[in-house]
């Protein structure tokens, strides 16, 4: 009748709890759950799957990607935000539910693991002792039981064991361990998980990604970012915290002689300028060396294949005959001997007149030319074309400008423009601290275990002494044993006496 009545009040107890208070505990225990962590670990990585398999918008050739899809697949990966998967909110929700997680069952669970540490189980019934692996029994001579207990404990530091000695009636206890921190190993890759986290979460929320095209002698403070809206790629403008300046461009070709194309260049160039309020900072960006500068990444994404020159070697023949050549660099100038100046203007790679303007036919080298300011003596100033093959003299752009006739020996292919890709990544560091840890607290938990030994020291009747000898480790099952197996031959034991396998039934730790 007890029994019964015990469980009526339980029963009653348990209807007087607030709802709010019972569905409370139920959802604490959901997100505490290891099997409910192991669920939102698969579904995240389903996500980062699709976000591998599906091009996302922010990379370079997402364009031509998005073009090839059928209208239904733009429909749906749009209404999904499979093209900026890393910042949906469905992802970002995983992400803090997982960690939420983590960090639920790190404090349920860790009372327990510290509990190792700072109060070892050091004495022992003899069926926990008979029902580890390994264990073994033995007799040990001994004019006393402190004398054994000495030996043991011996033995146990040899082997790399601490030894503590508890005496428990007429039983004396040697308890001996080894990396018991090793007990916290979990919650360390736990600390690095959520840092891991943590980081991809600073870029997902405050990370920008954006593209700038760049020519000499321009100035932008400006990137634009492309958005998925309604069915189309939009590209939206973000304004950096400082201005960059193209100084020069330049592409190093495998043929000198071929195509700015990307299968003919070995690397492309972009010196820049960066003003803010602290300065003016130089830096030069090129295919496999980015640039960092206040948390901000450049990268080389693109070039725009029209072709131009970089610089220009123009010969100037005067009207008595007399020749003069000189290099102009792109934006330059250039003096001849008797004060008149070249600047030069644009490059034309295909050149053409449409409707009596300057233009180019295509952005191959099929008939180059360069356009000239130039400026005489008297200050004077006219514009001129050289070009890279002969002209008849009765045409107008072939005739003198300014007592000079002009020549296109030879310049330097470059494209009109670079693109430079931005990234700023706030959780760059913040990851790399984390894998870092990652790896440190995995190899420091799998490479090391936590090795407990009990010996259980009994009279027998006689001078001897009966021990009880048994070991247990949380992981590394065999190097323990080898261990275990030095400890009895140091008590000067059989090594093969040793039973590796427990009683069945018997209470495990």
């Amino acid at each position: 009748m007890s029994a019964v009545t015990e469980t009526k009040e339980q029963v009653v107890r348990a209807a007087r709890v607030p709802i709010f208070t019972r569905l409370l505990e139920r959802t604490l225990k959901l997100l505490s759950s290891v099997r409910f962590g192991i669920v939102l670990l698969v579904l995240l990585v389903i996500v980062c799957m699709i976000g591998m398999l599906v091009m996302q918008q922010n990379v370079d050739g997402f364009a031509e990607y998005y073009a090839k899809l059928t209208p239904a697949q733009r429909v749906l990966y749009g209404a999904l935000g499979f093209f900026d998967i890393y910042h949906t909110w469905y992802f970002n929700a995983l992400l803090l539910l997982l960690s939420l997680n983590i960090t639920l069952a790190s404090i349920e669970r860790f009372p327990g693991a510290w509990t190792y540490i700072r109060s070892p189980k050091k004495t022992v019934a003899p069926a926990y002792l008979r029902s580890q692996r390994p264990n073994v029994t033995f007799c040990l001579n001994g004019e006393s039981v402190h004398e054994v207990v000495a030996r043991i404990a011996e033995a146990c530091r040899r082997a790399g064991l601490k030894p503590t000695i508890t005496d428990k009636g007429e039983r004396t206890f040697v308890f001996a361990e080894r990396g018991a921190w090793n007990r916290l190993g979990a919650y360390a890759v736990h600390l690095a998980l959520l840092t891991i986290f943590f980081g991809g979460f600073m870029t997902a929320q405050l990370g920008r990604n954006g593209l700038m095209e760049l020519a000499p002698g321009m100035s932008s403070s400006v990137m634009s970012e492309p958005r998925f809206e309604l069915n189309q790629i939009k590209r939206v403008g973000i304004r950096l915290p400082f201005t960059v300046e193209c100084v020069d461009i330049q592409q190093k070709l495998i043929h000198k002689d071929g195509p700015i194309l990307p299968n003919n260049t070995i690397d492309w160039l972009t010196r820049i300028r960066i003003h803010d309020e602290n300065g003016t900072h130089e830096a030069l960006v090129h295919l496999n060396n980015p640039h960092d500068y206040r948390g901000y990444r450049f990268f080389q994404a693109s070039f725009i294949s029209l072709g131009s020159a970089r610089q220009i070697t123009v010969q100037a023949t005067s009207t008595d005959g007399t020749t003069h050549t000189v290099v102009i660099p792109r934006n330059g100038s250039a003096s001849l001997p008797d004060g008149t100046r070249l600047d030069y203007v644009q490059f034309f790679p295909d050149f053409r007149f449409v409707n009596g303007r300057p233009d180019t036919a295509s952005g191959e080298y099929n008939n180059p030319a360069a356009q000239l300011r130039i400026t005489t003596p008297l200050g004077q100033e006219h514009t001129a074309f050289a070009f890279g093959r002969a002209l008849p003299t009765e045409l107008p752009v072939a005739g003198p400008v300014g007592g000079y006739r002009f020549r296109l020996l030879d310049f330097e292919k470059a494209p009109l423009a670079h693109v430079l890709s931005i990234q700023y990544d706030p959780g760059a560091r913040v990851v790399y601290l984390g894998f870092a840890l990652l790896a440190l607290t995995l190899a420091l938990v799998f490479f090391f275990s936590h090795q407990r030994v009990w010996a259980m020291v009994e009279p027998d009747g006689t001078r001897g002494y009966t021990v009880t000898l048994a070991g247990h480790t949380n992981r590394n099952q065999l190097g323990f044993e080898d261990r275990f197996k030095r400890l009895v031959q140091a008590l000067g034991q059989n090594a093969n006496e040793i039973n590796l396998s427990p009683k069945k039934g018997a209470k495990k730790d």
